[in-house]
């Protein structure tokens, strides 16, 4: 099968690195608004730059990585050649705040269609990616999707009434997750820690703590009780961030990410 992505910023390119990890490089090409981008990542990675329009021609699954105020300008530039096509395809979109059904109705036609909301770490092979698919995709369709996305991360069926709320937690979670370890260094660095290695062990604390929650299954209220011993220093600590708002902060951050989410949509 051959893989295709139509918009190679942070995103699109993210997920192509994955994707190349998953199908070799060999079977995937790049496209993008400025052809300079998509030529620079895909001399990187070692698969081939190419044009919305050779994507929307040869390629058997097609990433749409464009912003959601581009999508509709963008498909009825390809929409012909998606019409005049007889093989099997997928579009793979992941505009925040775009249904499956508005993107179906940009691109003019019944196609499949799956909806994910990954987030930048699939880079790494660290990311989070929830998914649904409409009607059209088959088992099969799917299968290769997942087969393909595997090097990403983590991978969930979500129903799609859900992802705008999912993307304002993991799709936009890890610029949260940066702010907060870059407090936590700078604050090392108050201490007299040399900034690199702050930044170092705030990183690896993060992810740790992260490992944590995912392999023991313990609420991560427990998993804060086992470090904050009765008059100690992580519970000074833990005073200090609540004092300031800390988990109402987080709250209404992701809120406010969902909010913007459901506008994009409209």
């Amino acid at each position: 099968m051959r893989y295709g992505f139509i918009g190679c910023g942070n995103m699109g390119g993210a997920v192509a690195r994955a994707v190349c990890r998953g199908v070799g490089p060999e079977n995937v090409a790049l496209a993008n608004r400025t052809p300079a981008k998509a030529e620079a990542l895909a001399e990187a990675l070692g698969c081939r730059a190419a044009t919305n329009d050779v994507v929307a021609q040869d390629c058997d699954v097609i990433f749409l990585g464009v912003k959601p105020q581009m999508m509709a300008d963008m498909l009825a530039g390809i929409a012909p050649i998606l019409a005049k096509r007889s093989g099997r395809f997928v579009l793979v979109t992941m505009a925040a705040g775009l249904s499956m059904a508005r993107v179906r109705e940009m691109a003019g036609g019944a196609y499949p269609i799956i909806r994910i909301m990954p987030n930048t770490p699939v880079a790494v092979g660290a990311g989070m990616t929830q998914y649904c698919c409409n009607g059209l995709v088959s088992d099969a369709m799917e299968a290769a999707f997942l087969a393909a996305m595997a090097p990403s991360g983590r991978l969930d069926a979500l129903e799609e009434r859900l992802m705008d709320a999912a993307s304002a937690l993991s799709g936009c979670g890890p610029a949260y997750m940066y702010l907060f370890l870059e407090a936590l260094a700078d604050g090392a660095v108050a201490c007299g820690i040399p900034r690199a290695k702050a930044m170092e062990y705030a990183a690896a604390t993060m992810a740790g703590a992260a490992k944590m929650v995912q392999e023991t299954g313990l609420h991560p209220g427990a998993l804060k009780d086992a470090v904050c011993s009765p008059g100690g220093s992580t519970i000074a600590g833990v005073r200090v961030l609540e004092q300031h708002g800390f988990r109402g902060a987080a709250m209404d951050c992701v809120a406010a990410a969902y909010e913007k989410n459901q506008k994009l949509g409209k």
